[in-house]
């Protein structure tokens, strides 16, 4: 179907100038893999860096913005802002953004849509906690976040969907390969009953949560895992053997 495999580390609030910076560094000398498309999400002060120390091949992104292009929003960012630092991506409605600081739906859709009509590449994450997967509500609720999402989506050719179990982040828990084709394979048939079959075919939807060098290969086997989202593995060396999980060694 041609989805280009995708595989985005997100570096959270990890590093300093000089650890990151040998980070990139190391990822430029990397052999990796062309027809896997590469993106680093480091902190926001660190972006304009990074975005100078990485090879051109390797996309950056942002871990967040704001709704609008300026104002009085102390502490916040704009995706014009990201778009100056040379980004051209940014990760939204993660798991953390909506647990930890409070992001409703609402506002994420609100951001999804501000940050595709400056021109951004969004990588826009849904997932369900532990009580919501052990009470029988995956699908509910991923397919509410997902419509959300959609709502605010107008060139779905800008967008890569991340699932990403909130019980598997950061815990050390993967979904096995087959609970994260389950999940993707129905959120394929939402957008093809919600949105159309081109996007259907064509979105791609990564998997976040836990991956590792171990759990990347089979998993990247799954027909509808279009690559993954990756977390504490992304700032090791690991990161470049999950680049190249669909790779033959």
């Amino acid at each position: 179907m041609g989805r280009k495999f995708f595989v985005g580390g997100n570096w959270k609030m990890n590093g300093s100038k000089k650890t990151l910076g040998e980070l990139a560094a190391s990822l430029g000398k990397a052999n990796l893999p062309e027809d896997t498309e590469v993106v680093v999400s480091p902190p926001f002060i660190y972006l304009s860096y990074i975005r100078d120390t990485l090879v051109s091949k390797i996309a950056v992104a942002a871990q967040n913005c704001y709704k609008v292009p300026s104002g009085a929003f102390t502490g916040e960012i704009s995706p014009a802002m990201i778009k100056d630092c040379g980004a051209s991506w940014i990760i939204l409605g993660h798991s953390e953004r909506r647990h930890v600081f409070g992001e409703s739906d609402e506002l994420i859709g609100q951001k999804v849509a501000h940050a595709l009509a400056e021109g951004l590449g969004v990588i826009a994450c849904v997932g369900e906690k532990l009580d919501e997967r052990e009470a029988g509500s995956t699908e509910k609720v991923v397919f509410a976040q997902t419509r959300v999402i959609a709502d605010n989506v107008k060139d779905w050719s800008k967008v890569v969907l991340a699932y990403e179990p909130v019980w598997a982040i950061g815990t050390g828990k993967t979904a096995s390969p087959q609970q994260a084709q389950e999940i993707h394979e129905k959120m394929r048939h939402w957008l093809k009953d919600n949105v159309g079959k081109e996007v259907a075919d064509s979105v791609r939807i990564i998997y976040g949560g836990s991956v590792t060098a171990a759990t990347c290969r089979e998993l990247a086997g799954m027909a509808d895992v279009d690559g993954f989202l990756v977390g504490g593995a992304s700032l090791k060396p690991e990161f470049v053997h999950i680049i190249r999980a669909r790779q033959k060694e």
